[in-house]
């Protein structure tokens, strides 16, 4: 009796409540309501800022480095003619300022001609050419190269020979923001050489131009941050003893600067002489753009030398145009919070 009568009923009762309810939801909708609570957001977005301070700032550069051989110097004809003597041999070892080789200039000089006042009779007397000697010596010490032979004919600026001074240096290469720091760069530096003697002074600091290729060229187009922009070069002294090819790092010490004003250098916009920051104002006023006048740095923070005094605020980072703009016509900034439904 209750499986055939009570059950069913039962199923019937429960499925017509169901059907009642999304009949009502259908029609009538949720209640989406909310209660008044008094409670208001209070969370702000808040620029992180960092005070003025002093400190102690030495711009100190380190760049990787290997050891080199010198390029041979060129041995160059100064006068134009043949080549008289050779006094030096293909191979032998030479002092700077030794004499290699001699060139003979000759230039024919017209005869004159002398007419006798009484008879008339002119006289015809040939002149010695005019002799021209010039000597070519070596430029540095070091090992001849000399291809050159007697009685060959040479112009002025020929290369006659070469010489291989076999000394070595420390070379590498400079990013553009190590060439600023570089700037009025002292003549020396401290080379340490992997797996080789104690650092040692190097002399002799010489900053040049990168040398640049095609092909390097479109790396830095690729990669802008990976360029360089200048070559960095020092002797080896004679006492130590290296090999061409050994890994180094060089150190350079330009500059220290004590009790300077100083900020993060992520607060300047610009490295070098000049830049902007951004000094917390007045609570609730937009911060103060301010060009300040900048000195040594060492990679974190930067001497500030004009416009900013110790204790004043900035921002710790130099704002970005256009950071924390939505463009709702985006779909990939799109934000309903800020952009409505």
């Amino acid at each position: 009796m209750v499986r055939r009568y009570v059950f069913p009923a039962l199923r019937i009762l429960i499925w017509a409540v169901i059907a009642a309810a999304l009949v009502k939801l259908a029609f009538a909708g949720a209640d989406v309501t909310t209660e008044e609570t008094g409670i208001v957001p209070t969370g702000q977005v808040v620029e992180p800022v960092v005070e003025a301070t002093t400190g102690t700032v030495t711009n100190n550069v380190k760049v990787t480095a290997s050891v080199v051989a010198d390029p041979s110097v060129p041995v160059r004809a100064t006068l134009a003619g043949t080549v008289s003597e050779v006094l030096v041999a293909d191979g032998q070892h030479v002092d700077a300022g030794t004499v290699l080789l001699k060139v003979r200039k000759e230039t024919p000089r017209d005869p004159i001609e002398t007419t006798d006042p009484e008879t008339g009779e002119v006289t015809v007397t040939e002149r010695w050419p005019l002799v021209e000697i010039a000597e070519v010596k070596a430029p540095v010490a070091g090992t001849l190269a000399l291809p050159t032979l007697k009685d060959q004919e040479v112009s002025v600026g020929d290369t006659v020979g070469q010489v291989a001074p076999g000394s070595l240096s420390v070379s590498g290469t400079l990013t553009p923001d190590q060439q600023y720091r570089l700037i009025g760069a002292p003549a020396e530096a401290e080379v340490t050489l992997k797996g080789g003697p104690a650092p040692f002074t190097c002399t002799g600091l010489r900053i040049g131009a990168a040398a640049t290729d095609g092909e390097q060229d479109l790396e830095q187009v690729a990669d802008p941050s990976a360029s360089t922009s200048g070559t960095v070069t020092c002797a080896v002294p004679g006492d130590v003893t290296a090999f061409a090819g050994l890994g180094a790092d060089i150190e350079i010490v330009n500059g220290t600067a004590k009790d300077a004003v100083v900020v993060p250098v992520t607060s300047v916009q610009g490295t070098v002489q000049k830049g902007n920051v951004w000094v917390v104002a007045a609570e609730g006023e937009e911060p103060e753009e301010r060009e300040v006048r900048l000195g040594l740095t060492d990679g974190e923070v930067v001497e500030i030398t004009k416009g900013l005094k110790v204790g004043e605020l900035v921002l710790e980072f130099i704002p970005v145009p256009g950071a924390g703009e939505v463009d709702c016509a985006d779909p990939n900034q799109y934000d309903p919070m800020v952009c409505g439904a």
